[in-house]
């Protein structure tokens, strides 16, 4: 198991209890070939816009050609002290990532400090559905983006 399908296994979206996803909605269609299912590499819905996200928070900025603003600054300040500035840079940042899919809307982004890294946590509104889940993310300065 590569590190991509170890971290799409490990982060975790978490809604309001008793809140399923559109059963049978296959809206939005994709290929992963870092997703947990070893049958198939296709990816639906929510379980698509999730990895779309991991894959962008993947990008430092500045990495992508022609588009050197797409990706994340957080590679870049992990090693920074984290001052209220630098928190709301980041804030501002992980906003732009988020709601640059427009399937999906950042509501609320927490930025705090842990161990050896940076943990981001917000809450997330997918809006074909109008189904709100909380997503977090660590960025160990060892390891990269763990779940």
């Amino acid at each position: 198991m590569t590190a991509n399908q170890k971290l799409f296994n490990k982060v975790v979206l978490k809604g309001p209890a008793g809140r399923a996803t559109v059963p049978g909605s296959k809206t939005y269609k994709g290929f992963s070939s870092v997703s947990g299912d070893s049958k198939s590499y296709s990816l639906y819905d929510l379980a698509l816009i999730k990895q779309d996200i991991i894959n962008h928070f993947h990008i430092r900025q500045g990495e992508r050609l022609e588009n050197p603003t797409f990706g994340t600054i957080i590679w870049d300040v992990l090693f920074e002290p984290l001052t209220e500035d630098l928190k709301q840079l980041i804030v501002k940042n992980v906003e732009q990532i988020i709601n640059y899919d427009p399937r999906v809307n950042a509501n609320n982004v927490i930025v705090t400090t842990y161990e050896s890294g940076l943990q981001i946590e917000c809450t997330l509104t997918y809006l074909p559905y109008n189904i709100q889940e909380s997503l977090q993310f660590k960025f160990d300065q060892a390891n990269g983006l763990i779940g």
